[in-house]
């Protein structure tokens, strides 16, 4: 009887050491949202946008060189209604990631990037904070977070575009 109280113990012990482990990422994953749409807010301040302007690719993803461990992928879809025009350093978590900068009309749309240990495919996931859109995925060792004031079905328009002109479309 001992034994059986003792068993049935462990596996509560396991079972809310499991719930913790979840509940402290969601958490963990609502604070870096919440801190990519601050980040967002930052860079609509006038002089905050753009460190490289430029709507050429190949202007654009050579800066990000030197500045971080991984450059992140800088895609020119102007042709599919999303204008790059530049792109800057921001941080997120405490360390540097890349901002690559785009416009839908009069409307930014900030691509966050940032190198992950993981190279585990995680598909898009849209959320809404503070009134703006967020669009998450990872993929290629790489997280990013898509954040503007678009629609969320524009910004996952985007976020398709994005991951087609990459090889990883979904």
């Amino acid at each position: 009887m001992l034994r059986g109280f003792a068993m049935g113990s462990a596996v509560s012990a396991l079972a809310a050491t499991g719930l913790v482990a979840i509940v402290l990422r969601n958490d963990d994953a609502q604070r870096i949202e919440s801190e990519v749409v601050s980040a967002h807010l930052r860079s609509l301040q006038a002089g905050h946008l753009i460190d490289v302007v430029s709507t050429d690719q190949h202007t654009v993803k050579p800066w990000f060189n030197g500045k971080l461990d991984v450059s992140p992928p800088v895609i020119d879809l102007t042709a599919q209604g999303f204008t790059l025009i530049g792109g800057r350093l921001d941080y997120l978590d405490a360390r540097a990631i890349g901002a690559v900068v785009y416009k839908r009309r009069q409307h930014v749309i900030n691509l966050f990037v940032a190198q992950t240990a993981s190279t585990e495919r995680k598909a898009p996931k849209m959320e809404t904070m503070q009134g703006f859109s967020v669009l998450r995925w990872s993929e290629q060792g790489m997280n990013f977070w898509a954040v503007s004031d678009i629609g969320a079905d524009e910004l996952t328009e985007f976020g398709a575009k994005f991951q087609a002109a990459l090889g990883t479309s979904s």
